[in-house]
C-alpha cells in the first residue's frame, strides 16, 4: 500500500514538472512592420522570411503604416494566416504600434501572412511567408 501511495505522488510530481517545464518560456519577440507601400517587413533581415519553431510563444510587435485606403473600421492593413484564423492569426490593425501575443503554428512546414484589409494599389501582393520548423 506504502508503495502505491508513493508511486503515485511521484507521478504527480513528475507530470507537474512536466507541464509546467513548457509555460516558463518567454514569449520570442518579432518585429513586422505593414508599411505604407502595402509590403510586410522584418527590420534587420535581408531575406524576408519569418523562420519560426513549431509551437513557440510569440509576441508579436507590428508597425502599421497607413497606404492609400483604409477599412471603415480603422484598420489599415491586418495580419491574417487564413488556415490559422482560429488560433488568433487573424489580426486587424489600426495605424501606429502594437502588440499580439500568439503561438507559431504546431506543424512544421511554410504558411502565408497575408492582408485582409484593402490598403491600396499593392494590397494583392502584400504577403509574408513563414517557414515553421520543428
Amino acid at each position: 500500500m506504502l508503495r502505491r501511495v508513493l508511486f503515485f505522488a511521484i507521478s504527480i510530481v513528475t507530470c507537474s514538472a512536466r507541464s509546467s517545464a513548457g509555460t516558463d518560456t518567454a514569449p520570442r519577440t518579432v518585429e513586422i512592420i505593414a508599411d505604407g507601400d502595402n509590403r510586410f517587413k522584418l527590420p534587420g533581415q535581408s531575406k524576408q522570411v519569418l523562420i519560426l519553431k513549431a509551437g513557440e510563444p510569440l509576441l508579436l510587435k507590428i508597425t502599421a503604416r497607413r497606404g492609400q485606403e483604409m477599412a471603415r473600421d480603422g484598420a489599415v492593413h491586418s495580419l491574417v494566416i487564413r488556415s490559422l484564423r482560429t488560433e488568433g492569426w487573424d489580426v486587424r490593425l489600426k495605424e501606429g504600434e502594437q502588440e499580439v501575443r500568439l503561438h507559431a503554428p504546431i506543424h512544421p512546414g511554410t504558411y502565408l501572412i497575408e492582408c485582409t484589409v484593402r490598403c491600396g494599389a499593392g494590397h494583392d501582393n502584400m504577403k509574408l511567408k513563414v517557414q515553421v520548423e520543428p
